[in-house]
């Protein structure tokens, strides 16, 4: 991304870019600083190919034409599916192709092996594009909120992340919608979180966990019918409980390690703020306790494959076992 924001700075580009990966907010931001950098406020010169499998011949034969009354000609091509099967024709092309050319590819998925993506790697620039870690999200998010004046605490920016996640499109929206529930205020709260934000679906697996953990059934299956109503799938709900029942575990076998703070959020792959609640949780439950819940999980998760459960009576049958008094 330095390199894109570096040909940008200085005008320079690259003949092909290619713009992956997970993050999508990334790869649609800076397609679009690129061409404006590229192409300016020109409409004549820039063409734009969002279908699957566009026709080839097009792309090529408009490559070729130079830009009328403009610097360069620009084609951007999104999720084509070019990078997942032979396009040796535009491997072929690329790198005789007109100076005043430019092309960028938007793609979801790339098979690093093709024949395309060698030879963009080769005479382009490929940035892959995935999440972003908590630290990278907190400079990003303050930096959005500072443009319009709001200010958040660290704990209210801990607690943003764990209740709408960390794709960075939900996030912007989230935000969006903060900032216009202001009305004239400047530090954003935890309860302007809690009355603003769309809860995503591993904050109700956090939730649902804290309630099977003090036994509160009934709000266990309250959370449970609330994903249903999300159409969230039993098969994932009950894979999303099975890992943080795995967090737990480890976390809990961490501290009986010694370890603590940072030095624990790193054996065990998470954040700093995720380690410290997964920590919370953890302290309302022995390790039998989770033991006997992760055993459940895989004797829920075996018998909806082999067809002797159906998955929604699994993970009702899961959340009762889990929350009973013991």
């Amino acid at each position: 991304m330095k390199t894109i924001t570096q040909d940008i700075k200085n005008h320079s580009f690259k003949p092909v870019y290619l713009l992956s990966g997970e993050e999508t907010y990334l790869t649609r931001q800076f397609c679009s600083k690129l061409a404006a950098a590229i192409a300016g406020d020109d409409e004549m010169n820039v063409n734009i190919f969002r279908e699957k499998d566009p026709d080839i011949h097009e792309i090529i034969s408009l490559a070729d034409t130079l830009p009328f009354f403009a610097e360069f000609r620009l084609i951007v091509i999104e999720d084509s599916g070019f990078f997942k099967k032979d396009c040796s024709e535009l491997a072929d092309y690329l790198p005789g192709m007109p100076e005043t050319t430019h092309i960028i590819f938007r793609e979801d998925q790339v098979d690093k092996r093709g024949k395309l993506f060698k030879t963009v790697n080769s005479i382009g620039y490929y940035a892959e594009m995935n999440k972003q870690t908590p630290e990278d999200l907190q400079r990003w998010i303050l930096t959005l909120l500072n443009q319009d004046n709001v200010k958040i605490t660290r704990g209210a920016m801990n607690y943003l992340l764990d209740t709408v996640g960390t794709d960075m499109n939900v996030i912007s929206n989230e935000l969006d919608k903060l900032i216009s529930y202001m009305n004239g205020r400047d530090v954003i709260t935890v309860d302007d979180i809690d009355a603003i934000c769309s809860r995503q679906i591993t904050g109700h697996i956090f939730d649902m966990i804290e309630a099977m953990a003090v036994r509160n059934q009934k709000k266990a299956f309250r959370l449970y019918y609330d994903l249903l109503e999300m159409r969230e799938p039993p098969m994932r709900i009950l894979f999303l409980i099975s890992k943080q029942y795995m967090q737990l575990y480890t976390i809990k076998e961490l501290q009986a390690q010694g370890l603590q703070g940072k030095e624990l959020a790193s054996a065990a792959g998470l954040s700093s703020y995720a380690a410290k609640m997964t920590a919370q949780r953890a302290s309302r439950l022995s390790m039998e306790e989770i033991r006997s819940c992760m055993q459940a999980c895989a004797e829920m998760e075996e018998g909806i494959k082999t067809g002797l459960i159906k998955d929604g009576i699994a993970v009702e049958s899961l959340l009762a076992q889990c929350s009973r008094n013991r």
